[in-house]
């Protein structure tokens, strides 16, 4: 079951990634993002990158998540498509998999980049909500 959603933009995408924990939305809002850019992905993802950013400002963290994971891809030639964060403070412990662009990887959108409209991230119930708009 997916955990993450579309919501309708003018012009863009509106993304919307949901998990019981603040991670898990933010890991479930880079699945959407990059849902949008590739139909489904091999089984066997061979492909990992990590990296550490700072950021105190949660809803700030999310748009650098997901500008960090765009700019790793495509300066790898990859698509991501399984993440996990650890966050201890402002520190922001990444890892990602994903493959290589291939012919057999059919293509979607274009995403250039997470943008600070509509930036919202929230718990309520016991569940985070994180959201923004998708340049595309």
């Amino acid at each position: 079951m997916n955990e993450f959603a579309y919501f309708d933009h003018d012009a863009d995408i509106g993304i919307i990634g949901k998990g019981p924990t603040l991670e898990r939305a933010f890991e479930s809002a880079a699945e959407a993002m990059f849902a949008i850019m590739a139909e489904e992905l091999p089984e066997q993802l061979e492909v990992e990158i990590s990296f550490v950013f700072e950021e105190e400002d949660v809803e700030f963290a999310l748009v650098r998540w997901l500008n960090f994971l765009l700019a790793h891809a495509q300066s790898r030639s990859i698509v991501l498509g399984r993440f996990e964060l650890r966050r201890e403070g402002a520190l922001w412990h990444t890892k990602a998999w994903g493959v290589p662009w291939s012919k057999e990887i059919m293509r979607g959108v274009e995403v250039k980049g997470a943008t600070l409209t509509m930036l919202s991230v929230k718990e309520s119930a016991g569940l985070w909500e994180a959201r923004c708009i998708v340049d595309v």
